[in-house]
């Protein structure tokens, strides 16, 4: 049987999954939107949510791991994020 201090954390951590993945999908459709306005009409962009697990924010380009928040990488919520994001769909773009 869970103690009273972690059957409190479960419980908090009920109450902000909803939340948390609420962020995420913000993330997540910020992110699309810039990427189709930095590359308008060049671009597939999909997003598939973990719901066994939370935490996850990756970004693969051509098969390329090239952000992941489980990493170390955050959100991409800097300029120099999101320019990391452009150079590698560039480089990925010119190959073809």
């Amino acid at each position: 049987m869970p103690s009273a201090r972690s059957a409190a954390q479960l419980e908090v951590a009920a109450r902000l999954l909803p939340l948390l993945l609420a962020v995420m999908a913000l993330s997540y459709l910020q992110l699309k939107e810039k990427l189709e306005d930095e590359f308008p009409g060049c671009l597939d962009i999909c997003g598939e949510g973990t719901p066994q697990s939370t935490g996850f924010f990756e970004v693969t380009i051509a098969g390329k791991l090239v952000h992941s928040k489980k990493g170390g990488d955050g959100f991409v919520d800097t300029n120099s994020k999101f320019r990391k994001l452009v150079a590698a769909i560039k480089a990925a773009l010119a190959q073809g």
